[in-house]
């Protein structure tokens, strides 16, 4: 089964840590044990050397014991200064009884010798000898004169020889006693279990004895560094670190004890042998216990590196990642860019969302008052905008409108508007109210949220918030605004209605003049007829656009049409006649906007009047035509071509500089004060095109250029020009060039 680097660098470093665990534990348990073993051999090797130098000594120094006690007392004076023949048996009787008493005291296999200096005789081995010149002189040239001692060893090719010249306290020696120790007596006392070399020094450095003199380990020059290495201030017991040579495995440890009775330095080595045959069951459990636990951190690893690794798989498979680019990268790594990209692509979508929600919610409320909403879309789009369950709400529709722009020009009104919308937002909490809107351009709206309140205590409420706002804009606006409120209902679907209500309520600042807080109900009992006025805005739209177009045909179809449909909704006269008033002042607000001097000569009190008066349709469409719309479309021609060309051109200009953000109609008519189907059909006919396919076109031709003049992708291209998507700039791309952006790179490089 394939794994994937994430298990190997999870499996890898667990088995690595284990297993250097294991042999630092193992390490740490060999060294402690080779230290423990040194350090028990070597105690062992020095009680056993101390052992042997005390035994060794406690019998030496009973034959010196036994000779200077021998040598104070009369019998030995007597002896040593007669001479003694064959015929002086007792004396020398008693001569050997005390030799043989003396060997009773001594070490086995120790020959005894009395000579005398004086009279020239020795008793050894129960023989007595007499000596001549000769050999007197030897012995007193050897073992006499010239010795500042009366009491040494002397080496010999048979052990070691104690000599001890009596009288111990006197420099005047009448006899020497000489004590042959064997190298079997040695060899017996110095026995080892272990068979241990152990060697016996002189304080010069001189060997006096070794166990096993056939296969010698020391040389005379590492004796002398031994001596040198003890020095005058030494330890009754140590170990010495030695440099052998020989090119064998030699032990590099010494351990020695110094005799304090004659100063003979008792040394035995630390075989190495012997420690590696003592660790050789150590080693052997050390090993076997490594490797079981190395195979059981190996099991150990790969099941945690699998149960470790199973929710990456797991990912990888909801992720549903590629295997060759899995295993081509670190799978934490395609894991982390699926989930960047994953993360950025919700980010941007609820960047977008942000950024747009206000836009949302605005056409969310626009489609309210057009009742272009149904009931389960407007329960979906109310939960995505954040609002919450919004049942046994009460809601008023509250519209606002200009009374007048106080010194500021007519071009400044869209900016009041937005003024009094912000007024609007600060002034009302979020939670009493939905977003505030621009309805039109002369019109600001807001829906108005009531909960648990009475009748009387909203319209109280209401007149509170209406007179705040009026004395707002009054204050920091510098204009006055009439206010309309609908009646309460409760259901957002009625909002249509509502508005219309609000919007009847504004007409009547004719009769009640500016700053008018003006509720439905006190005017609609002095309303006959239908409830509700209808008014065609769309119609009244459309006719505007033909003005400011200067199409006098249109301009006659859109009059016919927009007539007929107030005729048709207004049956009573009464309604008719606001809505005719309306669209006359309507007609004078335009004339304003316009700047077209054909009403604003003339008494608009007399033209409501004759309009008024006038019973036939058919008349107030030749009225409104021939003396009022007509002028007023032969004094736009004029200017239109100009304008015309001068608005197309500077729309033109700024899709050629801002191509690459987010650019639409709408935002270029809000910056120009314009009405956005009217940029849109003077663009058309000064270009031929429509803005959206200029500003495609335009663009797609930036990214033709891109593509053969820089090193960007095809995804940064789209998003530099606004496509949300890299699929939509492919499709806009292959439809306009017949080949993908790819394909027509690799072609342009060719050439």
């Amino acid at each position: 089964m394939h794994r994937g680097r994430l298990f190997y660098k999870i499996f890898i470093p667990i088995l690595v840590l284990g297993t250097g665990l294991v042999v630092s534990f193992a390490s740490y348990i060999y060294f402690s044990t080779v230290s423990s073993v040194n350090e028990r051999i070597a105690d062992s090797k020095q009680n056993f050397i101390l052992q042997t130098k005390n035994n060794l000594e406690q019998q030496i120094r009973s034959i010196e014991y036994a000779f200077d006690t021998y040598s104070t007392t009369t019998s030995f004076s007597d002896v040593v200064k007669n001479p003694i023949t064959e015929q002086d048996f007792i004396a020398y009787q008693n001569v050997n009884t005390q030799l043989n008493y003396i060997a009773t005291m001594g070490m086995e296999r120790t020959d005894y010798t009395l000579i005398s200096l004086v009279h020239n005789w020795q008793i050894s081995n129960e023989r007595l000898t007499k000596l001549s010149e000769e050999e007197r002189d030897d012995l007193l040239e050897t073992y006499v004169l010239n010795k500042d001692e009366s009491l040494f060893w002397v080496k010999t090719d048979h052990g070691i020889r104690f000599v001890n010249t009596l009288p111990v306290f006197s420099k005047n020696k009448q006899a020497i006693a000489l004590s042959d120790i064997s190298l079997e007596s040695l060899n017996q006392a110095i026995q080892t279990e272990d068979g241990s070399v152990v060697y016996i020094l002189n304080r010069q450095g001189e060997l006096m004895y070794e166990s096993n003199p056939e296969e010698p380990a020391l040389t005379g020059n590492q004796f002398k560094e031994i001596i040198a290495g003890i020095g005058d201030d030494h330890e009754p017991t140590g170990m010495l670190s030695l440099e052998l040579s020989g090119g064998h495995a030699s032990p590099s440890k010494v351990i020695y004890a110094v005799s304090e009775y004659n100063n003979w330095i008792y040394l035995t080595l630390l075989d190495q042998h012997e420690i590696a045959g003592a660790l050789k069951t150590t080693r052997f459990g050390i090993i076997t216990m490594g490797a079981v636990l190395t195979l059981f951190i190996i099991m150990v690893a790969y099941i945690l590196a699998v149960y470790f690794t199973r929710p990456i798989r797991q990912i990888k498979r909801s992720l549903s990642l590629d295997n060759d680019e899995a295993s081509s990268k670190n799978e934490i790594e395609s894991i982390i860019h699926s989930i960047d990209t994953i993360l950025t692509e919700k980010e941007s979508l609820e960047n977008l969302m942000e950024a747009e929600k206000p836009q949302l919610e605005t056409q969310l409320i626009m489609n309210l008052f057009r009742n272009r909403v149904t009931a389960d879309e407007l329960a979906v789009k109310l939960s995505r905008l954040g609002y919450r369950r919004m049942d046994g709400h009460l809601y008023v529709t509250m519209l606002i409108q200009l009374d007048n722009l106080g010194e500021r020009e007519i071009s400044d009104k869209d900016v009041l508007l937005l003024a009094v919308n912000k007024l609007v937002e600060e002034q009302i909490p979020p939670e009493r109210r939905m977003l505030p809107i621009i309805l039109n351009d002369k019109t600001q709206a807001t829906i108005l949220m009531f909960t648990g309140e009475t009748e009387q205590e909203i319209r109280k409420r209401l007149m509170e918030q209406a007179t705040t706002l009026m004395k707002s804009a009054r204050e920091y606006l510098k204009v006055s605004i009439s206010i309309g409120l609908s009646k309460t209902y409760d259901s957002l679907l009625e909002s249509k209605e509502a508005c219309e209500m609000s919007k009847q309520a504004l007409h009547h600042r004719l009769n009640l003049g500016k700053e008018s807080i003006i509720f439905y109900e006190d005017i609609s009992r002095v309303i006959s007829g239908p409830v509700l006025l209808h008014y065609p805005v769309e119609l009244e739209s459309q006719l505007f656009d033909a003005i400011r177009l200067g199409d006098e045909h249109e301009v006659s179809r859109s009059l016919y049409l927009l007539l007929a449909e107030m005729m048709k909704k207004n049956k009573h006269s009464m309604n008719f006649e606001v809505a005719l008033v309306r669209f006359v002042n309507n007609l004078i607000q335009l004339e304003q906007l316009l700047g077209i001097e054909v009403l604003l000569k003339q008494n608009n009190y007399a033209l409501y009047h004759v309009l008024l008066d006038t019973r036939n349709p058919e008349e107030i469409e030749r009225m409104l035509v021939k003396e009022i719309i007509f002028p007023m479309v032969r004094s736009m021609k004029d200017k239109t071509n100009k304008q015309f060309r001068s608005l197309s051109e500077e729309i033109a200009v700024i899709v050629r500089s801002e191509y690459d953000r987010e650019l639409t109609l709408e935002q270029i008519a809000d910056r120009l004060h314009y009405n956005p189907n009217y940029l849109s059909n003077i663009f058309k006919k000064e270009y031929g095109t429509t803005f959206s396919d200029y500003l495609m076109n335009y663009r797609l031709e930036m990214a033709k250029k891109w593509l053969v003049e820089t090193d960007m992708t095809i995804r940064e291209i789209a998003e530099r020009l606004q496509y949300h998507k890299p699929q939509n700039f492919i499709r806009s791309f292959r439809k306009k060039e017949h080949v993908t952006p790819g394909e027509y790179r690799k072609a342009r490089q060719a050439v």
